[in-house]
């Protein structure tokens, strides 16, 4: 199987260039000219860690070529603007370190001060969280604490001098306000001025629990808590454990994978989606191998990867291998996008489609755990 796994990375990496990933199938419906953002960020942090694991350096000559592409001498960022504030455009970043300790090159420095600026500027909550984006006010989704606090974390530790305080500020914060304390899951967006179409009036909660958003939230707090000291990971690990113990509660028994809206199995239109599945899977295999969850989270985690392998990973006619049963995308509004609602309806009606890096992404980087645990 593994060895169907790397050819298939192969041909996603030769179908590649900078300007055009066949990946970001986004990009590729909307006609966006090549720009900066977390889809291909995913991309190249999967790269990265495989090429890291299998000692091949094809996979760091290609993260490389791709963003030396987007980065200029003086640290400018094609298609990064950060007065939109949007955390999605925090994650690329986190690949900037590596290359900047691996190769030396000052640009890369340069735009790791550029995004800094951001977190300092970007707006916050009354609780103190970042907004999500400029068009998303007083709004906390699950997915920025992936897209913004793994790079905050890694910012904090070499240049920071370890200070991780409002990085664990803003996951506590997280955790205390949008955990359902009935099932342990936690809501997509919290609306803390709770005046948007989609939020709870009286909570300011969204209705549902989107199975990717819970997903960033546990890799975010994985990936933290491998940057951090042990003050700092002594402070995440209980609401890591936590989650991933109350998620075993929702995993499919035949398949190992989850729910796209968590907690309404086998409903009408719901679908076991690869995406959210893989970052949980991923989440508990490295969570293991960090030694905050026990050894039976490796099997757990082992047995998703597997399901997702065997329902979803597939041949097509031209005997070419795909990645199936991801959801293209997922948002709540902005106030004109009504449609973004955060109902079950919703959840169901975004296309499902093979190949997206917010599901291959995740897929390679708990391949690449499974190959550490194989290897230990």
């Amino acid at each position: 199987m593994y060895s169907k796994i790397d050819k298939y990375i192969d041909r996603l990496i030769s179908l590649s260039t900078p300007n055009a990933p066949m990946w970001n199938i986004e990009s590729i419906r909307q006609g966006k000219k090549p720009h900066w953002n977390y889809i291909d960020g995913c991309m190249i942090t999967s790269l990265l860690s495989i090429g890291e694991i299998t000692k091949d350096e094809k996979y760091f000559t290609f993260a490389e070529h791709f963003i030396d592409y987007y980065v200029n001498e003086d640290g400018s960022i094609l298609g990064y603007d950060k007065s939109t504030y949007n955390l999605d455009d925090l994650n690329e970043g986190r690949v900037l370190f590596e290359l900047y300790e691996k190769t030396g090159k000052e640009k890369y420095r340069l735009a790791i001060e550029k995004q800094a600026e951001q977190l300092v500027e970007q707006p916050r909550t009354c609780t103190g969280n970042f907004w999500h984006k400029l068009i998303y006010p007083n709004q906390i989704w699950l997915d920025g604490v992936y897209m913004a606090q793994v790079f905050s974390a890694k910012y904090s530790k070499y240049y920071r001098n370890n200070d991780f305080s409002d990085v664990l500020m803003q996951i506590k914060n997280v955790a205390k306000l949008m955990r359902d304390e009935k099932t342990g899951l936690y809501f997509h967006g919290l609306d803390c001025s709770k005046s948007i179409f989609w939020a709870d009036p009286e909570t300011g909660l969204s209705k549902n629990f989107w199975l990717r958003a819970i997903g960033w939230y546990s890799v975010a707090m994985i990936d933290v808590v491998e940057l951090t000291d042990e003050t700092a990971r002594a402070e995440i690990a209980p609401i890591f454990t936590q989650l991933m113990s109350d998620l075993l509660k929702f995993k499919d028994e035949e398949s190992h994978l989850y729910w796209q809206v968590v907690n309404q199995p086998h409903r009408e239109g719901n679908y076991l989606e690869t995406s959210g599945s893989a970052m949980i899977a991923y989440a508990m295999l490295k969570g293991a191998r960090l030694g905050v969850l026990d050894e039976s989270f490796a099997e757990a985690g082992q047995k998703t990867f597997d399901g997702i392998c065997s329902r979803y990973l597939d041949f097509n006619a031209e005997g070419e291998l795909n990645l199936g049963g991801i959801c293209l995308v997922a948002g709540l509004g902005p106030a004109h996008n009504t449609r973004r609602d955060g109902s079950y309806e919703y959840y169901i009606s975004e296309p499902i489609v093979e190949n997206d890096a917010k599901g291959v992404a995740p897929f390679i980087l708990c391949y690449t755990e499974v190959l550490r645990k194989k290897g230990s």
